[in-house]
Parts: C-alpha cells; structure tokens; sequence
C-alpha cells in the first residue's frame, strides 16, 4: 500500500499525515523476521500489537487534527467531505492490517506446526501405538490390564534410559572366590562287587538328570555297579527317549570309572529274573522322600547281597542332601556338573542357537565349552572381531504348562472355564492329588498365591522384567513348552518386548525335525540356552530346569552370570494392588524384592547341591 492513494491535502498536515501513514507501511513490512521461523506465534502476536497500537494512534490524531480545523473555521462543505473520506478511509486501512496479520499468523502457526511434527514424528507415532496397546492391554488381560498399559507407557518414556547397572551383572567379588572343585577326588575306585542297581528315572529331562546323579551315589555307598539308566515313559511327557538319546555314554562312564563300576546292561545270568517275583523292584513308594545313606544300608543292602541285583523304579528325590560324607556329596556334584554331556546331536544344534543368540558376537561365551563342547568354534565360525557389541540376551523359563498350572492348584484368571479345564487335566494326570483334594481340606487358590506359591504367569513376568528396567529393546528367549493359554498368553510379553524369541523362532523346521515328538531333548536345548545367557531370570523357584540352570551358572560362571530370584511371597503382596499402585511405586518395591534375593550365599543345610553349589563339597574357595 502506498502513500500515494491517500488524499491530497496542503501545508504542514499534510505533510504531517504522510510521514506518520509512511512510518506505519514501513514499521509492517520491513520486519522481515515475519517470514522465519524464529518469529513464529510470538513474534507474529508482537507485530500485530504493535501495528494496531500505531494506526490506532494514527487515527486518533486525525481524528484530532479533524477537531482542530473545525474550531478554526475551516469548515467549507468540500473540505469536510474530504475529511470525512480520509477518516473512512484510515478505517479501512485499519481492517485490512488486522486482516492482513490474522492471516500471516495462521500461516506462521501451521507452519511451526508442520515443523514441529516433522521434528517429533516417531514420538508421536510410539505413543499412539502404546496407547491403542494399552486399550487393548486393558480389555484383554482383565486384572493385569491396567498395570501393563502402565508398563506400555514407562517402557515408551524410558526406551532411550540406560537400564540400571546391575542388571546383568553379579556381585562378582564375592561370587569370584567360589571356584570349581567337584572333578577332585580322594579315594580309590569301586568294585562295585556286591551287585546291580538299575534305575529307570521318571518325569521330564531334568527330574531324570537329578536321578542319575543320585543313582551314582547309591551305587557308590552300596558298593554296586551301576547299569545305565533307563528313563520311564510318561503319559505327560510322552517321550520316548532313552539315556543315550540325550547324554554321552562313553563320556559318562569314564569320566565316572575311578569312583563306580558302570555297565550298559545286566550279566546274561541276571537278565532272566522276574525282578518283582524276587522282591527286586523297589519303587517310590518304598523309599521316603530325601532318604538318609543309613536307610540304603538298613533296607536296599540286603535285598542287594539275596538277588544281586535291585531296580529303582522311579527314584525322584529319594536321597538326602544332609546329613550325608564329604565324598559322596561331591561326586553328587561331579556326575551333575562334569560327567553329564550332551550328545552331539544335542550340542551342535545349541550351538547354532547360540550363534542366533548372540549377534555380532567374536568369541564364545563363559559357558559354551561345557555345554556345546567341540561344537563351540561353530557359534563365532567365520565372524570376525568388529567394533559393533556382541548382543546381549536375557533368558526368562516360563513354567507355565498346564502339568504345572494344574498341579498349583491356583488360578490364573480364566473363570469357570479354567476351572473345569484343569480340574479334568488333575482328574486324569494327577489321581492321587484330586483324591486328597476331595478327602483334604486343602488351602484355596487366594492363600496359596498369598503364600507365593502360585507359578509366575506370564503376564506378572513381564510386569516384572518392566520393573526391573529391562528396555523394550531388550533380546528375551523365552523357555518352555506349550504354555497354557497358547499364543493370546504370550502376547503380553510379545507386546511390550518384541525381540523375544524361541528356539522354534530361531531354528528352522528342518534343524528342528530330529527333535520332534522327544520333549526332553527340547528341553535340553532350553537347558543350553538358558544356562549359555547372559543374564537369566526364573518364574518359579520349584522348577527343576530354573534350579539346575542357576546352579550350572554359579558352577562354571565364575562370578559373572547374574540369575534373576525372585520372592514370589513378596511379589504377590504387590501384584495384589495392582488395581490402584502406581508405576514408580510398583517398580521400587519389585526391584527391592528381587534385590534381597541377589546375594551371594553358600549352600543352606539341606537344600539342593544342584541349585547351590556353593558349598565346600562342590567348589573351593580361593581365600
């Protein structure tokens, strides 16, 4: 706009009125900072005030200048005219400067918008997902909805934090001075001259792992060769897999040789004995849970020196842990930890699971060696050493199949439907225990989760490892069978943790097939995954797999493979706010109760050499 369209008028008012419409016109458009982005909402709000203070003013001393003219006498038609025309005039010019900074604001706001949201793209997409997530979460897992979308959200916020530094690490100055020391002997071989014991183990791999090692020490305290041990067949398990499918014969009896004879079979004379005509069969029932060595030599002894041969059958935990002498401790710990090697089928197809594991990784882990053996060059084969950080992994054991959440005796959340479903599993699997619920008085599923008694679910396992400060990047292998409630259970833990895998993820149909239909050589590659991790985290303190696992870590990590305890008891004290508790709280409180469980602490009297090696029979220590 110029000053030329204005009217004309002579001597110094008009002079006065251009200089003064100029200053406004030039004010507006010279600010060139109206078209940058340091300008934006606020400058554009700034030069709108300013411009509309400076015509208002203008008009007013028109206005004024009007007044005076008129008091002077100057009041001819024509001239008034004029005046009333430049007032209409300088009106309209006020309109259109607001009409005119109206519209540069808007474009200024859209376009500091567009920049901003440019800027800020993938923030708002994460928390739009997390927020379509947490409505899902809530509708989906009932009770724990609310805490996982809580936990959505936390992860979203905190995925650029560092995780705390414990998180995968132990107290290693204190766990480094254990060292092992189970291969040490101080005796001379036995005999095994008065007879046989023969074993035929039950449950799945690791309840048959913890009856070999006991076999061995029965054969050693009664002076007997051992026959290899057979494994039982079961209608929960179905699998048919015998010793040799899943250990080192060879390996086995002569790492064992200088402590008990071991054979693969009876003499012929013996083969033809009808054992239980004899009295030769001896099963569970006839031997106390945790039986002490002097009930061996008061009651399998004799039978032993009559038939010379004597078959266990079953033999779960049916030998103490105390009292028991030095030795024999010890090469309980020697059979577990040393003379038990997977076959080699076993072990290289651990190995290429570790090789997936573990990306980027140069060198082999602490561990591979005892569990992979000559197949360990295969997880680094043909990778060079680079500056990228080999992937950390963290191993999480879910006992959640339905033998486990059936035998609880707890609820997960699943109403009437759950109800009936493992009431019908119990009545088929577990006779005995849906007897003793029908003539017992047994605690209901609120106490015994009160007692922390229930198994994880896998829903409170991943509020868990959220707590804890394990990111959303974080690389889980999640171990286990068929969990209960398939898929839709586990998506939970897929839904916050998307780089969680398992084996069935990681190995090919192909590379999986000679395992197919034999479960415990499944779990012996669970076994080598989880053991192999670097940081492993069990979800019920009963399982055998999460105990032989965390006392396979202290045996041979030297300190530096921290395994993650939880106190059921304490976390199902919170789990049980989780309708009000807030995330910060939520999350102190388990890191507090997972802490008081990460110590270092020598084995307890009468607790299991398996699961706590830490003892003078096991390891030695180096003060």
């Amino acid at each position: 706009m110029s000053s030329n369209h204005l009217p004309l008028e002579s001597g110094s008012n008009q002079g006065h009125e251009k200089q003064t419409l100029d200053r406004c016109s030039s004010n507006n458009f010279s600010s060139g900072s109206l078209t940058t982005a340091g300008s934006r909402q606020g400058s554009s709000g700034r030069l709108l005030n300013n411009n509309v203070v400076k015509l208002m003013g203008f008009f007013w001393e028109t206005k004024k200048e009007s007044k005076s003219l008129k008091r002077k006498g100057g009041g001819q038609v024509w001239h008034q005219k004029k005046k009333t025309k430049r007032v209409v005039f300088v009106v309209g010019l006020i309109g259109f400067f607001f009409i005119f900074n109206w519209f540069m604001i808007v474009n200024l706001q859209d376009g500091g918008e567009k920049i901003e949201s440019s800027a800020n793209l993938s923030k708002i997409a994460v928390q739009k997902e997390f927020k379509r997530l947490s409505k899902r979460m809530r509708s989906q897992y009932g009770v724990y909805g609310r805490m996982l979308a809580l936990a959505a959200h936390a992860l979203a916020e905190g995925q650029n934090k560092r995780e705390p530094k414990d998180l995968w690490k132990e107290p290693v100055i204190p766990a480094s001075v254990w060292r092992p020391c189970a291969d040490q002997r101080n005796w001379n071989p036995s005999g095994g001259n008065n007879g046989y014991i023969m074993v035929t183990a039950n449950g799945g791999m690791n309840q048959q792992r913890v009856a070999i090692c006991n076999a061995v020490v029965v054969a050693r305290l009664l002076n007997a060769s051992l026959v290899i041990p057979k494994f039982m067949y079961s209608s929960v398990w179905r699998d048919v897999s015998q010793f040799s499918d899943i250990y080192q014969e060879e390996h086995f009896i002569d790492h064992l040789n200088p402590d008990i004879r071991i054979v693969k079979e009876l003499p012929n004379e013996l083969q033809s004995l009808d054992l239980e005509a004899i009295g030769s069969v001896v099963t569970d029932i006839d031997v106390p849970k945790e039986s002490k060595p002097s009930f061996y030599l008061k009651n399998i002894l004799p039978i032993l020196f009559k038939n010379r041969v004597v078959h266990f059958l079953g033999f779960a935990n049916r030998l103490a842990f105390d009292p028991i002498p030095f030795q024999l401790q010890r090469l309980r710990c020697r059979c577990n930890f040393h003379a038990l090697q997977f076959v080699p089928k076993i072990q290289e197809t651990g190995a290429l699971l570790l090789r997936r594991l573990r990306k980027h990784a140069a060198y082999p882990g602490p561990l591979d060696r005892y569990l992979v053996g000559s197949h360990t060059n295969l997880i680094v084969e043909g990778r060079k050493i680079r500056s990228t950080k080999a992937s950390k992994y963290l191993a999480l054991h879910l006992r959640f199949e339905i033998d486990m959440v059936a035998h609880s005796l707890c609820e997960f959340g699943g109403g009437e439907e759950e109800r009936l479903e493992l009431e019908a599993y119990r009545e088929i699997h577990f006779p005995a225990l849906t007897l003793l619920k029908k003539t017992t008085k047994l605690p209901s599923p609120a106490e015994l989760r009160t007692e922390g008694l229930c198994p994880l679910a896998p829903e409170e396992a991943v509020l868990m490892l959220a707590a804890l400060g394990f990111n959303r990047k974080t690389r889980i292998f999640v171990a286990g069978a068929q969990i209960y409630g398939g898929s839709t259970r586990l998506s939970a833990l897929n839904s916050l943790y998307p780089y969680l895998v398992t084996k069935e993820n990681l190995l090919s149909a192909a590379e999986l097939e000679p395992f197919k239909n034999f479960s415990s050589q499944l779990a012996a590659l669970d076994f080598i995954g989880c053991t192999a991790a670097d940081a492993f985290a069990m979800t019920d303190s009963g399982s055998q797999l999460s105990s032989l696992v965390s006392g396979y870590r202290i045996y041979h990590g030297a300190g530096k493979m921290p395994t993650i305890r939880p106190n059921k008891r304490r976390l199902s004290a919170i789990f049980m706010k989780n309708s009000t508790i807030e995330w910060k709280i939520f999350e102190q409180r388990v890191r507090k109760a997972v802490r008081q469980t990460k110590h270092v602490q020598t084995r307890p009297k009468a607790r299991s050499v398996y699961r706590y090696p830490r003892c003078k029979e096991c390891m030695c220590t180096t003060n």
